[in-house]
């Protein structure tokens, strides 16, 4: 097949066949990692509001019981909606993985629906890693595929994270190449998601997580029935490349497939923001630690960002929400100021208090062409920051803390998760500690069941 001619084709089949025992053990290895990860994200939201109206939402739609687990609450149901409930909880925090590259959170829209159907037929440790994996790998290069013109107006966790839920529901149930190739063809078609509720606080990025989930699990299992979807949904003449990029490039849906394991590339969230905000924040930590500067030292910051920061941080001014202060990077780098991180708890106390908010309107973002270049592959760190006693001090970084090269180890995974559970009373520090073996263990699990009693 040559990949020129059907890249979807080449992707789906890729998906459809992908062997346990052709992944690396250290791609597995950081599938766990993610895993575990994305766990603690998930415990993390189970008080949040909007996540809250979701599950409510579940609870009148869905059965009463079921195979598949709702983290949130323990509750089961049905796969569709714990994919849904879970794929929400996800993303609310802000401490979920992100793929530099196709700016992408892949945990979110692909662990969520691969867990519930794994739940829901019994499939081993073995079958759901590999299910992961193929998710991965498709909702990346999907988004690579997509561009850096698509993610301007679209948020790409909620479209090219259709597809990814479709491929690893897909393995799960294991598709034929061409069943795949449908499913993806129904997921693209169902693909959604744009950033305007940055501009009103609104609940939009939960919704986006849960319908992608719950739409790509759906579409496989309706490929699994004979429901046929377009065959190029990417790259066809009226396909997503077309409808929603003007840079769209269908090499890069291909892209060393079977070699390149894009997944290896997916970076951890250290600080609880949005990621465009993390490489000028460890720039700031950096000059304010070695200078031991304090806030009132500081007089303005400029922030070196790429466009893409501009176009997603730029629509936020004074923050009306904490989740909308994850957006605004003059209250981020206010946390880092005043107290060193921008975590969860800082967030909560903190996103407005006065001098969290006099810093805030110290920051301002300049594009820089350096930045801007290297991005999306390569997410640099850059700021000047002005004293109040008229230096002019630089920092940068150019591996974010959490990215492949500056990334985090085991033991740093599991403080973060079984710090998110703690945070968001999800999990005991005993069933903290269990999950955290549980995944470790996962490869040898005959059959996934339960996680939480």
């Amino acid at each position: 097949m040559n990949p020129v001619d059907h890249p979807s084709k080449v992707l789906a089949t890729f998906a459809a066949e992908l062997k346990f025992d052709a992944i690396p053990a250290p791609v597995l290895r950081r599938t766990e990692d993610l895993m575990l990860d994305w766990l603690g994200s998930v415990l993390a939201a189970r008080t949040a509001r909007p996540v809250r109206s979701i599950e409510h939402f579940a609870q009148m739609m869905g059965p009463a019981d079921g195979p598949s687990e709702l983290l949130t609450s323990r509750r089961t149901t049905s796969p569709v909606f714990a994919a849904l409930v879970n794929a929400a909880a996800s993303h609310f925090v802000e401490q979920d993985d992100v793929h530099n590259g196709s700016v992408f959170h892949p945990a979110a829209v692909v662990i969520a629906p691969a867990l519930a159907v794994a739940q829901s037929i019994g499939a081993s440790g073995a079958q759901l890693l590999t299910a992961v994996v193929a998710g991965y790998e498709v909702g990346i290069r999907v988004g690579e595929f997509l561009g850096r013109s698509h993610y301007k107006t679209f948020h790409t966790t909620a479209t090219a994270g259709t597809l990814a839920a479709a491929a690893a529901a897909g393995r799960l149930l294991e598709l034929t190449p061409q069943q795949m190739l449908h499913a993806f063809g129904s997921a693209g078609t169902q693909s959604a998601g744009v950033w305007e509720f940055l501009r009103d606080a609104a609940d939009s990025k939960q919704l986006h997580c849960a319908h992608a989930a719950a739409s790509g699990l759906m579409s496989a299992y309706l490929a699994q029935d004979g429901f046929t979807g377009a065959a190029k949904i990417l790259e066809g003449a009226q396909g997503l490349g077309v409808g929603m990029s003007s840079d769209a490039d269908p090499a890069r849906l291909t892209d060393g497939l079977g070699t390149r394991w894009t997944l290896a590339e997916t970076s951890f969230k250290y600080h609880a923001s949005c990621r465009h905000t993390h490489p000028a924040a460890d720039a700031l930590l950096q000059v304010m630690t070695h200078n031991k500067l304090k806030p009132a030292d500081v007089s303005g910051v400029t922030t070196h960002v790429h466009q893409g920061a501009i176009d997603v941080l730029g629509r936020v001014d004074v923050p009306a929400t904490v989740h909308q202060g994850k957006f605004s990077m003059g209250t981020v780098l206010g946390l880092i100021a005043v107290h060193g991180r921008a975590g969860l708890g800082e967030f909560d106390r903190d996103f407005l208090a006065p001098e969290v908010s006099a810093f805030r309107e110290k920051v301002t973002m300049q594009l820089d062409e350096e930045v801007d270049t290297a991005y999306p592959a390569r997410w640099i760190g850059k700021v000047s920051v002005q004293t109040a006693d008229g230096r002019t001090l630089h920092g940068r970084v150019d591996e974010p803390k959490g990215d492949p090269g500056n990334s985090l180890s085991r033991a740093e995974i599991e403080d973060k998760m079984q710090r998110l559970a703690h945070y968001g009373e999800g999990a005991t520090a005993e069933e903290a500690r269990a999950l955290c073996q549980r995944v470790w263990q996962l490869a040898g699990t005959p059959r996934v069941g339960r996680w939480l009693a």
